[in-house]
């Protein structure tokens, strides 16, 4: 395994693949990260990883600072997942001095994390296709639990004719339930054991839908419910969405998609379901 920490050196490298899978995280890494790592090695041959906590897509009063980084335990990891190739930039080096492009991406934004996070989705569009630049892979990896990112880098990368294969894979979650997020780590230990709500609000959502129910204003009632009940009452979102356009339904159709935000403490958790 390679780590490369500037442009030019990992260009270099990337010459030597044919084909390459890619995985682009923030690092901290956990084991939703290391199954995509794996089925990009098994389906490219050869894989390449990011780790870099982008400051571009947080905002004022969000977790840059403190968000968990421990790039040793990163990259023991990585090898024994069988990475080839570790692109691990400083912030000066994909934004050097006199840095002045971002993408913005419309439509699928304009909801839900777009609205609670201004900026946010327009630092991932742009890192993202710096990324993309670099690393020039055939196909990248994200997971599911982003299912908005995933369906804005979709939108620019088909937009702007990018030469990438994006592959979303499931939800990686814990023996109880919660989606694995670098960010468990900071929920406290009474927070951690009400995070589970998350997953079995969104498995009610499902059964209402299973059994009939298309009425969005009852399945999202069904997940309030659920989270006050398990003591989550700090929701920033609990909705269904159509799965295309992440816009609100009245009657969702048969591409209908539950999500939530929830603030646990001091962590903001996410999560999400097709129905």
């Amino acid at each position: 395994m390679q780590v490369f920490e500037t442009i030019a050196a990992f260009r270099t490298a990337r010459k030597a693949y044919a084909t390459l899978g890619f995985v682009p995280t923030m690092g901290f890494l956990h084991e939703g990260h290391l199954g995509l790592v794996r089925r990009a090695k098994a389906e490219n041959g050869a894989v390449a990883v990011s780790i870099f906590v982008n400051p571009t897509q947080f905002g004022p009063n969000e977790d840059y600072a403190s968000y968990p980084r421990d790039p040793d335990r990163d990259l023991a990891l990585l090898k024994d997942a069988g990475a080839d190739l570790v692109f691990l930039p400083t912030p000066d080096v994909l934004y050097p001095k006199g840095f002045a492009t971002r993408i913005e991406v419309g439509g699928v934004t304009d909801e839900l994390e777009g609205q609670s996070r201004p900026g946010h989705f327009s630092g991932v569009a742009t890192v993202v296709t710096k990324l993309f630049n670099i690393v020039q892979p055939q196909r990248a990896y994200f997971g599911q639990k982003d299912a908005q990112q995933c369906a804005v880098v979709r939108r620019f990368v088909a937009d702007l004719d990018i030469p990438v294969e994006i592959v979303v894979c499931d939800i990686a979650r814990e023996n109880d339930g919660l989606a694995r997020s670098s960010r468990n780590v900071r929920l406290t230990p009474e927070n951690r054991q009400k995070a589970p709500a998350l997953y079995q609000a969104l498995q009610e959502a499902a059964r209402l839908f299973r059994s009939g129910e298309r009425n969005v204003d009852v399945l999202e009632g069904a997940l309030r419910v659920s989270l006050i009940k398990a003591g989550l009452p700090d929701i920033d979102y609990a909705t269904v969405v159509n799965a295309d356009t992440f816009r609100r339904e009245d009657a969702c159709s048969e591409n209908a998609l539950a999500l939530l935000a929830v603030q646990a403490g001091a962590v903001r958790l996410i999560d999400n379901m097709p129905l």
